[in-house]
């Protein structure tokens, strides 16, 4: 039993070790192009600091460090490539394999964790605000492609079911990001020092990115709307696909609520978000 444990050990650090090595060379060769971007910078100093750990020989025991260190490898490296794809703007050659691409790697840290740390939580090995921002990258950069698609009119009359099938991943990954803290429930015993902070946390609502979020979401599903009656993937069965007027008429309420209410006069503008609601009601 003992033996299997240790080539497990020494399996899982394998494996991460070849990652990082792999990273290293992808992240020398994004640096060739711009030597002195900050990401790639952050990136590329813990890439060697990672390197280091393996060749003083490491032990298994630090596995959440580095798992938590590789996924920030990963956000500054793919935080690079997503720029020149918006600076870009997303080119229409080129976009839906690197898209697929990014989208592989940010969900890479998530499988890796739950692979090799299998008696684990992910959220525990990676932390809450990691595993946020893995949901959260995914779904904005799928954001920003639909933005940027939803202008391309001649382009959706011709693609409608790629388009509604990014908008539904990305409109999946938002909400996995808005579900990976369990709202604090008000019974809980926990002792709030104003209603507005309690209301907020019951709601989810932990941070100017949630709120955002909520944004991205009203906006995609609104987009969504606008087009799925004309198109009908006969591949998707009925039960998959996301009820888009219902969730974003709930999610833009709560943003609508929480702008207007606690967060008045804090700069955030609810405008669209009843625009879009008059529509989606």
């Amino acid at each position: 039993m003992c033996l299997v444990m240790a080539d497990d050990c020494r399996r899982q650090g394998f494996e991460l070790e070849r990652r990082i090595f792999e990273l290293d060379n992808k992240c020398a060769s994004l640096r060739a192009e711009k030597q002195d971007d900050d990401y790639l910078q952050n990136a590329s100093a813990i890439l060697d600091k990672l390197k280091s750990f393996y060749r003083q020989g490491g032990e298994s025991s630090s596995l959440p460090k580095l798992l938590q260190d590789y996924t920030q490898v990963i956000l500054d490296i793919t935080f690079y490539e997503e720029n020149k794809l918006v600076d870009q703007e997303f080119p229409e050659d080129c976009s839906p394999f690197k898209i697929q691409q990014l989208l592989q790697d940010l969900t890479e840290p998530e499988v890796l964790a739950g692979r090799l740390a299998p008696g684990q939580e992910v959220q525990s090995v990676l932390g809450l605000e990691v595993l946020e921002c893995l949901y959260w990258r995914r779904g904005a950069l799928l954001y920003m492609y639909c933005h940027t698609l939803h202008q391309r009119k001649q382009w959706i009359k011709k693609n409608k079911a790629t388009f509604l099938k990014c908008l539904q991943e990305g409109v999946r990954y938002l909400m996995r990001m808005l579900q990976v803290r369990n709202s604090v429930k008000l019974n809980d015993g926990v002792v709030f020092h104003d209603s507005a902070t309690a209301n907020f946390l019951a709601e989810g609502i932990f941070s100017d990115t949630h709120l955002l979020t909520m944004m991205y979401i009203g906006e995609m599903c609104f987009w969504a709307v606008k087009y799925e009656d004309c198109s009908v993937d006969s591949t998707e069965r009925k039960e998959d696909r996301l009820h888009f007027r219902d969730i974003g008429t709930q999610i833009l309420h709560k943003y609508v609520l929480a702008c207007e209410g606690p967060l008045q006069g804090q700069g955030w503008n609810t405008e669209n978000a009843k625009e879009i609601l008059s529509i989606l009601q």
